[in-house]
């Protein structure tokens, strides 16, 4: 069973459905990354060749390369090692300092074109 990965409450602010929405299409597109970075990863172990394979052939690396690729989901999906959920905290992070960071700007230039008016 997949571990869901959490995040503060606060997150995204209040949760309408559009920021649950977006939250899950984050969650979806951080796991897919890490499931990636994970098949990158295990096929470089692959081709390190510690030992020979001597019944090796295309269909039997065409298989490994699948297994892998399961795998590398599957580890994702568990949050084992975590890329998944610090990627969601980035996210997190940036969003709550997007919106005080804007709000003083946007201020500020109607302040100005009110003052040169």
């Amino acid at each position: 069973m997949p571990l869901a990965i959490q995040a503060s409450p606060t997150a995204l602010g209040p949760q309408t459905p559009d920021a649950t929405a977006q939250r899950n299409a984050l969650r979806t597109a951080a796991q897919q990354f890490e499931a990636v970075f994970l098949r990158q990863m295990i096929g470089s172990m692959r081709q390190a060749h510690l030992a020979d394979d001597m019944f090796g052939s295309q269909a039997t690396e065409q298989f490994r390369d699948m297994s892998d690729a399961n795998l590398a989901d599957a580890m994702s999906h568990r949050g084992v090692f975590g890329i998944a959920q610090m990627l969601l905290a980035q996210f997190d992070h940036h969003a709550a300092a997007t919106p005080a960071a804007a709000a003083p700007a946007a201020g500020g230039q109607g302040a100005d074109r009110n003052g040169s008016s």
